[in-house]
């Protein structure tokens, strides 16, 4: 199965550098909205046949876009939510990011134990991911578009991927409506094809601010 794992449009906490996670979310900026018109010419090859966004509306109005010009019916789950804050929820300051930053990778290395200040480990974030992403490959279809969230896909696609390890996931950002593209199957495992992490469009259309879930890791 090809996955496209697709991160959602650019919100106001985005640009108040915000981790803000909880549902329902905010709504996308003019920006965002730009950037969720532009995934159909973007992705206008990609013969996607099933498409998935999360519970957050962020993730819902980015997909919409591409539902309508693919014929789509978007398939919400709450399993490619982005990865909860905990206590850490609405702080936007460096220490805080890097509790969040640090607590996801740490996951995607194998300590899925340890636990999200106030919020989810890594067996409860990483299962739900998993869940989706099986059952839409149970489903026999070639190509699924998943509109997720920064954090989430960076930290499921450094612990699925045989080819993406945590160095290169946390020192790579990903950006509003950046993708990164893994072939593969819940089974076999998985190989990152493609990993773009500017916003998808027309090159140098999109300057963005896309918030801490997207970032390079910061230290502490």
């Amino acid at each position: 199965m090809r996955l496209l794992l697709i991160r959602h449009g650019q919100t106001p906490s985005n640009l108040k550098h915000l981790l803000d996670t909880a549902a329902p979310g905010p709504t996308l900026t003019p920006l965002g909205q730009e950037q969720a018109a532009a995934l159909p010419q973007a992705l206008a090859a990609e013969q996607i046949d099933a498409l998935y966004a999360s519970t957050l509306v962020r993730a819902q109005l980015t997909a919409a876009p591409l539902a309508a010009a693919k014929g789509l019916e978007v398939q919400v789950r709450d399993g490619i939510k982005e990865l909860a804050a905990g206590d850490l929820e609405m702080r936007g300051d460096h220490e805080a990011a890097a509790i969040y930053l640090t607590t996801a990778f740490a996951w995607a290395e194998g300590d899925t134990g340890r636990r999200m200040p106030g919020g989810e480990n890594g067996v409860e974030a990483l299962g739900r991911f998993d869940a989706v992403v099986a059952e839409a490959a149970g489903t026999g279809v070639e190509t699924v578009g998943m509109v997720s969230h920064g954090a989430m896909i960076r930290t499921w696609v450094a612990a699925r991927a045989a080819n993406v390890d945590v160095a290169y996931a946390s020192s790579h950002p990903l950006g509003n409506t950046g993708v990164v593209v893994l072939s593969g199957s819940p089974d076999r495992g998985w190989q990152a094809l493609l990993w773009e992490e500017h916003p998808l469009g027309p090159e140098g259309s999109f300057p963005e601010d896309s918030g801490p879930a997207g970032a390079a890791a910061p230290t502490r």
